[in-house]
């Protein structure tokens, strides 16, 4: 599921490494994928400095009698991917007197991994590096390379995790606060035209729980679908991201414009009335779409233009859904936390089988998905510079933990505005409670070293504090059933005419 909080993205029990490759007059690093069930390496460069020997012309997988054992006796061995299995590789390695394995990967980079017995056979050093960059360094370095392999450990904690912080409560705040001003101007907007408003067009009010079972029914079938036809759908989605998230770009920048009073100028063309704002927003934001659909897989600054498009989508849904009553919040939620909770802790059981007593991990078919969801909010980890060399790590949070809780702190905005709070009190509690559940959650992510779907802290402590509000101000049956926008037109519509 993309709706919970992952520390590290594609990193697994910190299997990237490095390569430092010199002559003695320059040096450079390269990137290394290696599996810590191996002999481990070192964490630092002061690693052994090893001769290399080239035998990409061979993948090692037999005829090793054809191989000089003084030729790679304490060295480190340089071969290609391929035909056999990485132990038996290691250990035709390990018999010609080799001190490390060095295998040469022209595909993706993947964990070397075998079966639990083998790793006790092998007794030396194995990692896979990319293929092009053996062949840029033996044109930079020539025949005299001197290796070294270090793993230098990943800091817990690193500044991306605030920056992550700040984006979640931000958007959530200031999507709770639009919804508020949103509900405000619909309610102004009824008394003075007879019940309907500007605030009216749009917006989506969901008050029948039906509904909610059916829409979170209709996520589960996508996830299961994106399961068997991901290389299809995902490029469907990635067209309905584009379109729905400089839809909300616009309306973002639009709203903040209008506060600001800029550019109210409007022309004619052809008997057509245009507003010259709303052509530059549209321009700017559909560009802002298209750019980071061309280079959605340039990991290095398009996260910059993902994130912002993320916070304007998530924005627009706060402000455009509206959940009718505090009993509607629960069943969502609930049951969201559980679809959450399910897809992160159960369905990996389900990429397992029984062997010999033992749970074995079903290796999938070995080819990497090319594209990626956005459903994320993504940005890298700057304390992890050296990991870099095979492709940013990044810190990243799913659309669904800003937008599932951010529903509910999007009602309590609605219901202050419902009862004249000047204070904001439902408002404000629930955003302090979200707070405290995202530093649970990175607290706990922390320790446990392992990502965690933020909903499991989230839902509870945005519930049950809203709860407690309600309670303490005695006012828990008219915040739990709440109002719904069908019965307040009804009644608005009356009293207008008693005026």
């Amino acid at each position: 599921g993309y709706t919970h909080l992952w520390y590290l993205e594609a990193v697994d029990k910190c299997q990237e490494a490095v390569l430092h490759i010199s002559n003695g007059s320059i040096e450079k690093e390269y990137c290394l994928v290696y599996n810590q069930s191996w002999t481990p390496l070192s964490k630092s460069l002061d690693a052994v400095q090893l001769s290399v020997v080239n035998l990409t012309s061979t993948v090692l997988c037999a005829n090793s009698s054809a191989i000089d054992p003084d030729l790679v006796r304490g060295k480190a061995l340089v071969v290609m991917r391929g035909e056999c299995n990485f132990s038996q590789k290691a250990l035709i390695a390990q018999s010609l007197g080799a001190a490390t394995l060095l295998v040469a990967s022209n595909k993706y980079l993947v964990t070397p991994s075998a079966n639990e017995s083998e790793y006790d056979k092998v007794h030396i050093p194995l990692a896979l590096m990319r293929y092009r960059d053996f062949l840029e360094a033996q044109q930079r370095f020539g025949n005299g390379m001197q290796v070294k392999l270090y793993a230098p450990p990943y800091s817990k904690i690193d500044p991306s995790i605030a920056v992550i912080f700040l984006i979640s409560v931000i958007t959530i705040t200031l999507g709770g606060y639009w919804s508020g001003a949103n509900e405000r101007e619909r309610q102004s907007g009824g008394e003075s035209r007879g019940g309907e408003s500007k605030a009216d067009s749009g917006d989506i009010f969901l008050y029948s729980p039906f509904k909610v079972v059916i829409f979170v029914a209709m996520m589960c079938g996508m996830l299961v679908l994106m399961y068997f036809f991901y290389n299809i759908l995902v490029y469907i989605i990635i067209a309905i991201f584009c379109i729905a998230s400089a839809s909300a770009l616009f309306g973002c920048l639009d709203a903040v414009m209008e506060i600001l009073g800029c550019c109210h100028g409007r022309f004619s063309v052809r008997n057509w009335n245009l507003s010259l704002r709303s052509l530059l927003l549209a321009a700017v934001c559909i560009t802002i779409a298209v750019v980071w659909a061309v280079y959605r897989n340039e990991d290095r600054w398009i996260w910059i233009l993902q994130d912002l498009l993320g916070i304007a989508f998530c924005l627009n849904f706060l402000k455009t859904i509206s959940l009718s009553n505090f009993k509607i919040c629960v069943i969502l939620l609930s049951l969201l936390l559980i679809y959450d909770v399910f897809f992160v802790f159960i369905t990996p059981f389900f990429t397992k089988v029984i062997t010999q007593g033992n749970m074995v991990e079903v290796p999938a078919e070995p080819q990497a998905p090319s594209e990626k969801l956005p459903v994320v909010m993504r940005v890298p980890r700057f304390s992890a510079l050296t990991q870099n060399l095979c492709g940013l790590q990044f810190s990243i949070l799913g659309y669904g933990d800003i937008i599932v809780p951010g529903l509910l702190v999007a009602y309590c905005s609605r219901f202050d505005v419902w009862i004249n709070s000047t204070k904001k009190i439902y408002f404000v509690s629930c955003c302090i409670a979200y707070m405290l559940g995202m530093i649970l959650t990175f607290v706990v992510m922390l320790l446990s070293g392992m990502g965690q779907p933020a909903l499991l802290y989230l839902v509870p402590f945005t519930v049950i504090t809203s709860a407690v509000v309600a309670a303490c101000r005695g006012e828990i049956k008219q915040f739990w059933a709440g109002t719904t926008y069908e019965v307040r037109r009804q009644f608005l519509i009356p009293v207008v005419i008693r005026h």
